[in-house]
């Protein structure tokens, strides 16, 4: 496909005034439809500021952000939160599952903002649990989890709305080199299905296993691995 779901064009982000800290300066890229890509840079790079900005949860103090064709400038509260339910999955580091839920409703709650009905959530969180290998699991809670399978009902919670962007914040920080690499081995899988999935890492021999690399260093995109000029596109 070639469909730009994610289009930044001279993004800036600034904190504060005495003096302004500049966390994004004049970011540009675009991410098309299906791509696997790692945004890779050490801390302080302005990794997170640049994911916040992706996500919705933050607004840029300049330049244009479109997430799946819509110019979030243009958006109130109201639609930008219905915009982030919608087209945009999250999944942490720390897997944010609720302990005393069990597996399958876990995932059904990343549906609970998107109007669906108690039983279409259900079913669409069973098909999720298949995607990521764990429909066994559906009836356990977290705590009887490994940490690899954490990340996958996370996962799972992530893509159970279908959403246009998977946005993926250093999940394997927390697992052991194994899992880890079981768990981007997954995102693979997801991403042969068709999912959009851009994570972000300070790990450079991890993004070196992705498709597509944007580094980034104090606020700019300094390097992209599949840079192309508009002939391309």
């Amino acid at each position: 496909m070639s469909e730009n779901v994610i289009e930044l064009e001279q993004v800036t982000k600034t904190y504060g005034t005495q003096p302004p800290v500049h966390a994004l300066r004049g970011v540009s890229f675009t991410v098309r439809s299906g791509e696997l890509v790692a945004i890779v840079g050490p801390s302080g790079s302005g990794k997170s500021t640049l994911l916040h900005i992706l996500g919705t949860l933050d607004r840029p103090s300049g330049g244009t952000v479109r997430i799946d064709g819509q110019d979030v400038a243009t958006l109130t509260d109201r639609r930008l939160a219905a915009l982030r339910a919608r087209s945009i999955g999250f999944v942490f580091q720390q897997f944010h599952l609720s302990e005393h839920a069990t597996v399958l409703e876990n995932v059904a709650d990343g549906l609970l903002y998107g109007g669906a009905r108690p039983a279409e959530r259900r079913e669409r969180a069973a098909e999720a649990l298949v995607r990521v290998g764990l429909e066994d699991r559906a009836g356990f809670r977290p705590g009887q989890l490994s940490g690899g399978q954490r990340q996958r009902v996370a996962i799972a919670r992530a893509l159970v709305g279908r959403p246009a962007i998977v946005l993926a914040d250093e999940p394997t920080g927390n697992l052991d080199s194994r899992t880890g690499a079981a768990i981007i081995e997954l995102l693979h899988e997801l991403n042969a299905d068709g999912a959009t999935i851009l994570m972000i890492t300070h790990d450079g021999g991890l993004a070196a296993r992705l498709p597509r690399r944007l580094q980034v260093l104090d606020g700019q995109i300094v390097a992209d691995s599949a840079a192309r000029t508009t002939e391309d596109v």
